[in-house]
């Protein structure tokens, strides 16, 4: 058969048997080529039936040290290796990663919590939630009040590269070189209009308190601020805005700024660090700033081309997601207490 009449037949197949496993028959034609009703899953469950399975995820979740193997943690390889050992047969990886990966519950897998310490941990993280949503002390925020989520960035480094990158090839992407030399460290202050979605930011050389004044001197100069109601600051307890003592510098400051902090380790509650977490990855990787201008300029043109399209996160943690969470994890808060 050439090459035009074998596209023409392919082509006349349905797409599923273009694109899939296709049974056909001896005779030729279409009518006796259909798509295949065996799936790998059907195959995988013939050759290694729920004991097997159950004994490759009793494998996964062994505690390696009990193992007497010399490792830390399993990678799938070794997982395949010890599955041909257990089921004395032989079993390919992609059945071993499948099985894993169709489990309903991975004990093998982890990520790193770290549970509230703080005892007022859902009277402080309340009201914050509730100022995402729109209400304060259980009324909706007027017109004229905004809420600032408010935090520094702190360390920003310079790395000047002591070479220069090399550009992208076919199959290779470009490179940059490990070695730096320290060109100096800014920090990075910023606010984020909750519910508008802009961002007001300045770099200075330290943080502290009269670092941070400067940002609110000029949160306060913008118009929108200028006729505020209330204007509600969300901070954590760094040294810049720590404790009652910041409460009250604030007050002095302008009696329409209510400070409100979050819990002791809770900073993500903060969302100016999701803002934080966006420059990280779109401005400042990879780092290769020979000076800290450059560092400085790279950051303020951001935050000015985010303004020309500010659009507000979609905050979707509440205050009953909160206590709800905080039921289900208060078994964890007695066994630590216990401890």
């Amino acid at each position: 058969m050439n090459s035009r009449a074998y596209e023409t037949r392919m082509l006349a197949l349905p797409l599923v048997c273009r694109l899939g496993r296709c049974n056909v028959g001896e005779a030729v034609g279409p009518a006796v080529i259909f798509p295949s009703k065996i799936s790998p899953d059907a195959v995988a469950s013939r050759l290694f039936p729920p004991l097997d399975q159950a004994l490759i995820h009793a494998l996964a979740c062994e505690v390696i040290a009990e193992t007497e193997e010399p490792l830390s943690r399993q990678s799938l390889a070794d997982l395949v290796r010890r599955s041909r050992t257990t089921l004395g047969k032989k079993i390919s990886r992609s059945s071993v990663w499948r099985m894993l990966h169709e489990a309903a519950i991975k004990p093998w897998q982890y990520g790193h919590w770290l549970f509230p310490k703080d005892a007022r941990f859902a009277e402080k993280a309340g009201p914050i939630l509730d100022l995402y949503a729109g209400l304060w002390e259980n009324q909706p925020l007027g017109p004229k009040d905004y809420v600032l989520s408010m935090d520094e960035k702190t360390s920003i480094q310079a790395r000047g590269r002591t070479h220069e990158e090399t550009p992208p090839r076919p199959k290779q992407t470009r490179r940059i070189e490990s070695e730096y030399e320290r060109n100096g460290a800014l920090q990075y202050l910023a606010a984020w209009d909750v519910h508008r979605g802009i961002v007001l930011g300045r770099c200075e050389q330290k943080t502290g308190i009269k670092p941070f004044g400067l940002l609110v001197d000029q949160v306060l100069e913008q118009p929108a601020y200028e006729n505020a109601t209330r204007l509600f600051f969300i901070v954590d307890n760094g040294s810049s805005h720590r404790g009652q003592a910041s409460v009250e510098r604030m007050r002095r400051r302008d009696k329409r700024i209510i400070l409100v902090h979050t819990p002791i380790h809770a900073s993500w509650l903060n969302q100016v660090e999701i803002y934080f977490s966006i420059i990280q990855r779109k401005v400042l990787t990879p780092n290769d700033f020979a000076t800290l201008e450059a560092v400085r300029v790279r950051l303020l043109l951001y935050e000015e081309l985010s303004n020309k399209t500010p659009r507000p996160f979609a905050w979707k943690f509440t205050r009953q997601d909160m206590l709800d969470w905080l039921k289900r994890a208060s078994p964890h808060f007695l066994t630590a207490s216990a401890a």
